[in-house]
C-alpha cells in the first residue's frame, strides 16, 4: 500500500510540474504577454476574437508546440520502456536499435529529392511517409539480422545489429549531405531535431501514432512483466513471445517513427527517462509506462522551453542539443550508480 501511494504521488507530482511547465511554455517567448493577459486569454478560451495577435501565438503557436512536445515525449520515452523490456537491455532504445537513424536517413531521402512539400496532410509532404518506412525498413533489417539460422529471433544480437545499421545509415546520410550541399542545412538542423515552425497540422500527424501505440503498450504491459523472466519462461506461463514481441516491435517503431518524422532526432529520452522512473517507482511495466509517458512529456516540454529562452539574442537551439547535454550527463551517473546491475 505504501508502495502504491508513493507510486501516485509521483505521477500527481511529475503532472503539476507539467501543467506548470505548459503554462510556463504560454507565457514565455519571443513576443511578450503579461501574466493578467495569459490568464485573461486562457480564461476566454481560443474562439474568443477579443485576444488580437496575443491569442493568436498563444494558441496557435505556442500550444500546438507545446502539444507537440508532449506527444514526441510521450512517445520516445514510452517506446524506449518496451525495447528495454522486450530485450532486457539497459541500452536499448530507438536510436540504440537502429529505428531512429532509419526515419533520419528516409527524411533525408526526402529533402534530397525535394518531398517535403505537396502532401495532402496540410502540406506536410511525403517526408512523414518516408521517415515511418526508413524506420520500419530499419527493425526488418535489425530484426532479419538478429535470427539464428533456425530463424529464432536472439533480442541479445538486436542491440548489435542495431548498432550495424545505424552506423551504416549514418554513413549514407552523410554521404547525401556531401552531394546536395543545398539542402545540407535542412538536414543538419532536421538531424539536431527542433519543434521549430511545427503546428497543430504536426501535432494532428503523430498524436494517432503515439497514442494508440501507448495502448498498446498498456494492453500488453503484462506480457511485459512476465518476458523479463526469459522467453522460456513466458512461454510455460502462456504468452505468445513471437507474437507479442512483433506487435510491441511494430508499434513502438511507428510511434518513434511519426515522433522523427515531426520533430527530427531528439536523443537521450527514450533512454534516460525509463531508468529514472524504474529506480524511483520499481519495473511493473504498467506504471513503468505511466510514468515514463508523464516524465518525458514534462522533460521534453521543458527542453524545448530551455531551447527558445536559453540564448539572449532570441536565437533558438535545436532541442536535440538540449536534450543531449542533460541526457548524457545524468545517464553516466545512472551507470555510476548501477555498475553492477548494468554489467
Amino acid at each position: 500500500m505504501v508502495q502504491v501511494k508513493r507510486i501516485y504521488l509521483f505521477w500527481a507530482t511529475i503532472f503539476l510540474v507539467y501543467l506548470l511547465t505548459i503554462f510556463m511554455g504560454l507565457w514565455l517567448g519571443r513576443y511578450p504577454i503579461g501574466l493578467g493577459e495569459l490568464f485573461q486569454l486562457i480564461m476566454e478560451g481560443p474562439f474568443s476574437k477579443a485576444g488580437g495577435v496575443s491569442a493568436v501565438i498563444v494558441f496557435k503557436i505556442r500550444l500546438s508546440r507545446l502539444i507537440l512536445a508532449t506527444l514526441v515525449g510521450i512517445a520516445l520515452s514510452s517506446s524506449g520502456v518496451v525495447f528495454q523490456g522486450l530485450l532486457r537491455n539497459p541500452l536499448a532504445d530507438p536510436f540504440t536499435l537502429g529505428i531512429s537513424t532509419g526515419a533520419a536517413f528516409g527524411a533525408t531521402v526526402a529533402m534530397i529529392f525535394g518531398l517535403g512539400v505537396g502532401w495532402s496532410l496540410g502540406g506536410l509532404g511525403l517526408l512523414p511517409v518516408i521517415c515511418m518506412a526508413g524506420a520500419l525498413g530499419a527493425l526488418v533489417v535489425v530484426m532479419r539480422l538478429s535470427r539464428t539460422d533456425g530463424g529464432v529471433l536472439m533480442p541479445a544480437r538486436m542491440i548489435l545489429a542495431g548498432i550495424v545499421v545505424s552506423t551504416f545509415l549514418s554513413a549514407l546520410i552523410s554521404l547525401f549531405k556531401s552531394l546536395d550541399e543545398e539542402s545540407l542545412s535542412a538536414i543538419v538542423f532536421w538531424m539536431l531535431g527542433s519543434f521549430s515552425g511545427r503546428g497543430w497540422v504536426h501535432a494532428a500527424f503523430a498524436a494517432p501514432y503515439v497514442l494508440i501505440a501507448l495502448a498498446v503498450f498498456l494492453a500488453y504491459s503484462k506480457e511485459l512483466d512476465i518476458m523479463t523472466l526469459g522467453e522460456s519462461e513466458a512461454y510455460h506461463l502462456g504468452v505468445d513471445v513471437g507474437r507479442t514481441r512483433r506487435i510491441l516491435l511494430v508499434a513502438a517503431c511507428l510511434s518513434t517513427s511519426a515522433a522523427v518524422a515531426v520533430s527530427g532526432v531528439i536523443g537521450f529520452i527514450g533512454l534516460v527517462v525509463p531508468h529514472l522512473v524504474r529506480m524511483i517507482q520499481g519495473p511493473n511495466h504498467k506504471n513503468l509506462l505511466i510514468g515514463s509517458a508523464l516524465l518525458g512529456a514534462c522533460l521534453m516540454v521543458l527542453s524545448d522551453i530551455a531551447a527558445q529562452n536559453l540564448l539572449p539574442g532570441g536565437e533558438e537551439l535545436p532541442v536535440g542539443v538540449i536534450t543531449t547535454l542533460i541526457g548524457g550527463p545524468f545517464f553516466c551517473y545512472i551507470l555510476s550508480l548501477k555498475k553492477r546491475e548494468f554489467f
